[in-house]
């Protein structure tokens, strides 16, 4: 039991000079020097939190404002200390974001006839790879302009990156190199080590949003019991009630607004879409056109909801069998057009991910069917184009129609992709052209390619099975948080409207039991109404995010949870009020 604390202290002394060589390492990786940093930054940062807390002790103001000062300060200061450390932590995901992509673009250079610098540099031109394509290139730049073998080169880098995954296939590179093993073999015997890295780092993002899922539902669950007390207890204690539920409103925002910022954050980077630049690509005004049909439709109906609230002009209920409308509906009714583009661009979606689920059969036996034919592409795909690949086969008509047009291939394969709109078509379907125009062989590269996307596709089904629980359970926090929220309001406003008669002998009044005469109803439905409409705003934001499809995929969602929460809160009135009210 006695050599057991001193273990314990060495384990702590262990682990807290590393997390200082982190932040060293961290300061040291950034573009301005770590002295003027600190001059600059961190030491202003600490000027203001002693100034926060100075103010804080020595200046005569209300604890409400004495509290946050400091804590204003302390955030500053901590944001700016831990800055650098973000900036690397953000460097790394990006890395693993697109590490599948570079190391199968990688494999397939390899495989051609050309040297292996080049393929490095061919990689480093490639921008859309981000922070890896400048890793590459620091490695370019090693070999090229300072005279360094490619194993040095790879080695030195390897010390310098934040990811581990990136880092060991350095070093594992230069070993390689150095023992004179060719680049293409070594790949192609690394695709399985790389494949399953990738997916331990998709499917542990996935662990962690389920783990980020169950701490929002105790954070809103929370905040809605707060958000009720706020609303009945002044009834009781006479303080203002719109203050209290403003406050209230105000965390409720934040908690949300940070949730939706660190699943965003999280959620592992797999685009969908492809958006070609000088393409435009087949059903692109369909989608344009919704979105402004979507966007005057949902003006038009604030138009005549502000007529029917003030009484200028038409208004809502002129093209309506009723007279007056629930006030909750008034708010959902004008976001309803906005469902149209959201719908369209769903159904877009779909269709991306149904060419996506066949694309890695397409690319196979293309690759098989051009390596045992010993054939040009276009005459492979005369046969291809008669094949069933569901959603897919029209476009590999098209593709077969350009090219027998003798189109530059180059544009053939550009449109293709455009009209597919598939992001993962678009990066391996250039990787299998390249490779092909370099002189690889066909079947090794559509099997490389097929297998790669097999994967991805798998994960993504993996993220919407975790896409349809997020949604589940926003859509039920949503009824039950507007089932909370206006039973105390009708609650309150039963109360309000009920006379206290206690005789005129009572030593006392209705008044010091109740204090309805501090509440302003109409401003509390209203604030309560604007919770829905926030809470619709970042859950179908969350949705999006999770999902990982268009934004425009967040305006249904958003008009189905506004419609949700207005809908709950006119029937929760209604029967609260039926069974109440006497």
């Amino acid at each position: 039991m006695a050599s057991s604390e001193p273990t314990s202290e060495s384990g702590t002394d262990i682990t807290a000079s590393e997390t200082l060589a982190d932040i060293v390492e961290a300061y040291e990786r950034m573009d301005m020097e770590m002295s003027r940093y600190l001059l600059f930054i961190v030491l202003p940062s600490a000027v203001f939190f002693v100034g926060s807390v100075a103010i804080a002790i020595f200046v005569d103001l209300p604890l409400s404002v004495q509290l946050p000062i400091p804590l204003l300060g302390g955030l500053v200061l901590a944001a700016a200390v831990a800055y650098p450390k973000l900036l690397v932590s953000q460097e790394r995901v990006e890395m693993e974001n697109q590490y599948h992509l570079l190391m199968t673009h990688m494999t397939v250079l390899s495989t051609t006839n050309i040297d292996r610098m080049e393929v490095f540099r061919k990689l480093a031109e490639e921008e859309e790879y981000g922070a890896l394509a400048t890793e590459v290139d620091r490695i370019v730049q090693l070999v090229d302009t300072w005279n360094q073998s490619l194993d040095d080169a790879c080695r030195r880098r390897a010390r310098r990156i934040p990811s581990d995954h990136l880092a060991d296939f350095f070093d594992r590179l230069a070993y390689t190199v150095n023992a004179g093993q060719e680049l293409s073999e070594f790949l192609l015997s690394e695709q399985q080590v790389m494949i399953q890295n990738y997916v331990t780092m998709y499917e542990s993002t996935l662990d962690n949003i389920e783990v980020m899922k169950d701490l929002y539902l105790s954070m809103v669950l929370s905040m809605t019991f707060a958000l009720v007390f706020a609303i009945v207890l002044p009834i009781l204690t006479g303080t203002n009630p719109t203050m209290t539920v403003g406050a209230v409103i105000v965390l409720y925002a934040f908690v949300q607004t940070g949730f939706f910022l660190v699943i965003r954050t999280m959620s592992p980077y797999d685009p969908i879409w492809y958006y070609p630049d000088n393409v435009r690509p087949r059903g692109e005004w369909t989608m344009i056109g919704s979105l402004a049909l979507g966007a005057v439709g949902s003006l038009v109906l604030v138009a005549l909801v502000v007529g029917d609230l003030f009484g200028i002009g038409p208004g809502v209920t002129d093209f309506l069998p009723v007279s007056t409308l629930p006030r909750p509906l008034y708010m959902a009714i004008p976001v309803t057009p906005l469902a149209i583009p959201g719908v369209v661009f769903r159904l877009h979606e779909e269709r991306i991910k149904a060419r996506d689920g066949e694309f890695p059969s397409f690319i196979r036996a293309l690759g098989a069917s051009e390596t045992a034919k010993q054939s040009t592409t276009t005459a492979v795909l005369k046969t291809l184009r008669k094949k069933d690949f569901g959603p897919l086969t029209e476009d590999i008509d098209d593709l077969f129609k350009r090219l027998n047009m003798r189109l530059d291939p180059d544009r053939a394969w550009q449109y293709f992709t455009a009209n597919t709109r598939s992001y993962l078509m678009q990066k391996f379907s250039e990787m299998y052209l390249v490779g092909r125009q370099m002189g690889g062989e066909p079947k090794q590269l559509g099997e490389l390619i097929s297998e790669n996307m097999n994967h991805v596709n798998q994960l993504r089904q993996q993220r919407q099975q975790a896409t349809v629980t997020m949604i589940g359970l926003l859509y039920g926090i949503t009824a039950a948080s507007s089932f909370a929220f206006f039973i105390g309001f009708k609650i309150v406003d039963i109360l309000a409207g009920m006379s206290l008669d206690l005789g005129s002998s009572s030593s006392f009044s209705a008044a010091q039991l109740i204090h309805t005469q501090v509440y302003d109803l109409p401003v509390i439905q209203f604030m309560l109404l604007g919770v829905v409409m926030i809470n619709a705003v970042l859950s179908s934001l969350i949705i999006r995010t999770v999902d990982g499809g268009h934004k425009a995929n967040a305006l249904l969602h958003f008009v189905m949870l506004t419609w949700i929460g207005c809908v709950i809160a006119v029937l929760t009135m209604s029967v609260v009020g039926g069974l109440l009210d006497v």
